[in-house]
């Protein structure tokens, strides 16, 4: 969607381009001298402020993955995904509704909505992750044409707490050019930073590596005993010039590597609005990361901030290439979920190269199709490849994906629907492990109001999303039955789900003012 500026953004911007304009005629200057204290990023100036005039603010970069279809088990039976524990398209999509506009439905991807929440799956008893599984009618994909199943599968990795985790060796690589000069981006990072610190270890290590027109180390790695001299460091960053990417990475790599520690939490945190435009950019850059994930066991944070601009594809992309995370921080309670109580899970890994695999019974089992992970779709041949890179799981982390199904007429005489298998690797091992679980029909609920909690409201989460999407498998927007299949089946004190009811009934009023018709038509 277009970016609308805020009044004072454009009166911001306005005022200092009137004041340029001004100093002009008096001292008659050309119009290079003009934007002189301003700085060009290839794509106009932007004014000292950070701001660029208003007719050339762009709109965020998302890419279209589009969307897995219904495939017949008779042509392909078998369908195979990397797991994915990022969560940065539903809180872009929570700033957009929170500003009064609908996403762009190329930002909506669906497993980043459905992960965002953490659902009571049980601890594992040996293994890094426990594997479960529940089968019920699927209440929004059944219609007049076909009775439809929805089958969710669960992760859920080992609790680690805070004084348990391996030691951290962190690299803050902080963007501080230009565009980062505004209210939702370097004071939220400034304030990110600070809530991870008050998080983390006094044994633990902080480095900060910044980048903008060029590259420079702001602090050594460091104990976080000193946290005065790490407090400083954040706090005197300030947002002007280009946004040399490139050359920040290579440092931040460079700095996670010479205080390396064996078997510990090393990674590089990006904070940036993604706005790669010196060096490397796009492909090159995200091509860079991944030589850098080949040869240095090092991880990937992406954290995105800010809207006009944003970077989202290649935030994404970094992260997936970079054995990492995504997130995009719109709050100050974003940051505090992120790098307070679920920090563990933000920064280790409990197994690497996590990928599923489903095979359906071709006589239980017609047709079937993934809902979401279009970005994370695989060859099946890849699934046992030792070589194989897929995502990463973190401790705490729940996963959840869902298959929609439509079943044969005796799939009850079949042993079992589907055999699912989980791989993974530990970390610093050499081979991976294999998973199996069966899903079988008598496993099969009556009605979809018997399923459990978790299994209705991560329905009503993925409905939600395929709606925003624009989804070729929703009937309507039917955000009134959303709401309340998940307000029935909200757990206990768990206030990101409250929050999820206050997004669906925004995004109903948004809804309805764009296009009135359309929901006279739905009511």
């Amino acid at each position: 969607m277009a970016f609308e500026l805020k009044s004072s953004k454009k009166i911001a911007a306005t005022t200092v381009t009137a004041l340029l304009g001004i100093c002009c005629l008096v001292a008659g200057c050309t119009e290079d001298s003009a934007n002189e204290g301003a700085y060009n990023l290839g794509d106009g100036y932007y004014d000292n402020q950070g701001y660029m005039p208003e007719e050339e603010y762009r709109p965020d970069d998302h890419i279209d993955f589009g969307e897995n279809e219904f495939i017949d088990t008779a042509e392909e039976n078998t369908s195979s995904f990397s797991i994915d524990v990022n969560t940065a398209s539903y809180t872009i999509t929570r700033r957009d509704l929170n500003a009064g506009r609908l996403p762009a439905p190329e930002s909506v991807r669906l497993e980043e909505f459905v992960n965002f929440f953490r659902f009571d799956y049980p601890e594992p008893a040996d293994d890094p992750f426990s594997i479960n599984m529940e089968l019920a009618p699927s209440h929004f994909g059944s219609g007049e044409e076909a009775q439809r199943d929805l089958l969710r599968i669960g992760l859920r990795g080992e609790t680690v707490a805070h004084e348990e985790m391996n030691h951290n060796n962190l690299v803050l690589l902080v963007d501080v050019s230009g565009s980062m000069n505004r209210d939702d981006r370097m004071p939220l990072a400034k304030e990110s930073m600070h809530v991870m610190l008050d998080y983390l270890r006094d044994t633990d290590t902080i480095a900060m590596q910044t980048y903008a027109s060029g590259t420079e180390t702001v602090l050594e790695p460091t104990a976080v005993s000193e946290r005065s001299e790490i407090e400083d460091a954040i706090d005197s960053l300030v947002a002007s010039g280009g946004t040399f990417g490139e050359g920040g990475i290579r440092a931040a790599y460079d700095l996670a590597e010479e205080a390396f520690v064996d078997g510990g939490n090393n990674r590089v945190i990006i904070l940036t609005d993604g706005d790669f435009n010196v060096g490397k950019t796009g492909d090159d850059l995200v091509e860079m990361v991944r030589e850098y994930r080949d040869e240095r066991e090092v991880s990937l944070t992406s954290v995105g901030y800010g809207h006009g601009g944003f970077g989202d594809a290649t935030m994404e992309r970094l992260a997936r290439k970079g054995n990492g995370n995504y997130f995009y921080i719109d709050t100050i309670e974003e940051a505090q979920r992120i790098f307070g109580p679920h920090l563990p899970s933000t920064v280790q890994i409990i197994a690497e190269d996590v990928r599923t695999q489903v095979e359906f019974d071709e006589q239980a089992v017609e047709r079937y199709r993934l809902i979401g992970y279009e970005k994370r779709v695989m060859d099946n041949e890849e699934f046992d490849d030792e070589n194989t890179n897929a995502g990463e799981i973190g401790p705490g982390h729940t996963v959840t994906a869902l298959y929609e199904m439509e079943l044969a007429d005796d799939a009850m005489e079949r042993p079992f629907i589907a055999e699912v298998r989980v791989r993974h690797r530990k970390p610093h091992a050499e081979e991976t492990e294999l998973q199996t679980e069966q899903i079988k029909f008598g496993q099969l609920q009556d009605d979809f109001d018997d399923a459990s909690d978790g299994f209705r409201f991560a329905a009503a989460v993925a409905e939600f999303a395929a709606v925003l999407r624009g989804s070729q498998y929703v009937d309507g927007a039917r955000f009134g039955e959303i709401h309340d299949i998940a307000e029935a089946a909200m757990y206990d004190d768990y206030d990101e789900q409250v929050e999820f009811l206050e997004l669906v009934m925004m995004a109903d009023d948004l809804w309805e003012e764009e296009d009135p018709d359309q929901q006279e038509l739905e009511e």
